[in-house]
């Protein structure tokens, strides 16, 4: 496998995979370098490494030597003559009434090209300007016009987070940022809040929108239907992605209540087919109601049918219960006819096979 180092050209620029040419190289070191513009000067970022063969995406440059105090020198004289032709072109941007802003002039270290970076809204004709810029300096002239983020980057700043602006530190490339990222993270859809210095949506939204897609697979929206393990339903009003918590509004009877359930505690229904959902649910609680009904009804049939037979059987009881003392009284009173009167008869006539008793007296009869 091929030795490598990668190489940062200048602050915040990209990292280059070149040829090490057997040098003794450290992180750190400044290191002159061959490019399509000519010799620069840059950092390495990275010690010698062996990689495979298909990280390599183009032939490696070639490192010429380690800077020596001549090379710093000279890169130094160069920053400040840098700083000389920033201030000429503004004048000369100014004499020639352009509307572009001036970011950076930068020279190579051979001094062979000077290369000076502008934004502006559209298109600019610039050419007089660089015919001037041409016979002021001597050398060949390039005029470059960049975007918002790039100017932020060769600028540099503070973000709202305190700390010195991504795209200045550690950013090589710009990767696209787009509104559904805010949108996955729940954060404020406010310009203001989700806007880097730049004016651009922050690029920092892009490094956790990976973590928040694979969270956000089984978390549903705001406004989606909601069911519970028993059955209840309510609409979601809140989800907290890092907790993997969902807030639930139930509705009964103008009596609203929320409450907060785990992610795998619900079935959850998108909002586009929350309609349906609820159809189903309404026809199941109908279905569900129609059975409870049916039971309570062959229940209550059931109780009657063993009231009836009850009363059925507490009528013949007493009938026969009836017919017993009725026979009971006919036999007494036959008992009591044979014995003759009693005591309970004293004092009373009754008539008897011509026989009178009276006052327990013996009459004979005529």
């Amino acid at each position: 496998m091929p030795k490598v180092t990668a190489v940062r050209l200048k602050l915040a620029g990209n990292n280059k995979y070149y040829d090490p040419e057997d040098l003794d190289l450290r992180i750190g070191d400044k290191v002159i370098v061959d490019t399509d513009k000519g010799e620069e000067v840059g950092e390495i970022t990275i010690p010698v490494i062996e990689v495979t063969d298909d990280r390599i995406k183009a032939p490696l440059g070639s490192i010429k030597r380690i800077c020596t105090k001549e090379d710093l020198d000279q890169y130094a004289e160069n920053r400040r003559l840098e700083t000389e032709a920033f201030a000429i072109c503004k004048d000369k941007i100014r004499h020639h009434g352009l509307e572009m802003k001036l970011i950076r002039a930068d020279y190579t270290f051979d001094r062979r090209k000077l290369t000076f970076y502008f934004s502006a809204d559209g298109r600019v004709d610039f050419r007089a300007l660089v015919k001037d810029l041409a016979q002021e300096f001597r050398t060949r002239i390039e005029l470059r016009q960049i975007g918002v983020r790039d100017e932020t980057r060769i600028l540099g700043g503070l973000g709202v987070c305190g700390r010195p602006l991504c795209c200045r530190t550690y950013l090589t490339d710009f990767s696209p940022v787009s509104i559904k990222m805010a949108k996955e993270q729940n954060l404020s859809l406010n310009p203001t809040k989700i806007s880097g210095v730049c004016g651009r949506l922050m690029c920092c939204l892009n490094n956790e929108e990976e973590a928040y897609e694979y969270l956000n697979r089984k978390m549903p929206r705001r406004g989606d239907l909601a069911v519970t393990a028993d059955g209840e339903a309510g609409t979601v009003c809140n989800v907290n992605i890092l907790r993997q918590k969902i807030a639930v509004l139930f509705e009964k009877n103008d009596v609203k209540e929320i409450k907060e359930f785990n992610a795998d505690q619900l079935t959850c229904t998108p909002k586009k087919y929350r309609k349906q959902e609820e159809e189903r649910l309404a026809r199941e609680r109908e279905k569900e109601k129609e059975a409870m009904d049916q039971a309570a009804l062959e229940e209550s049939e059931e109780t009657a049918g063993a009231t009836g037979s009850d009363k059925r059987e507490n009528k013949d009881v007493k009938r026969h219960e009836g017919n017993r003392r009725k026979n009971g009284n006919q036999k007494n009173r036959r008992n009591n006819t044979r014995r003759g009167p009693g005591k309970e008869n004293k004092g009373k006539n009754v008539r008897n096979g011509g026989y009178s008793h009276q006052g327990g007296d013996k009459n004979e009869g005529n």
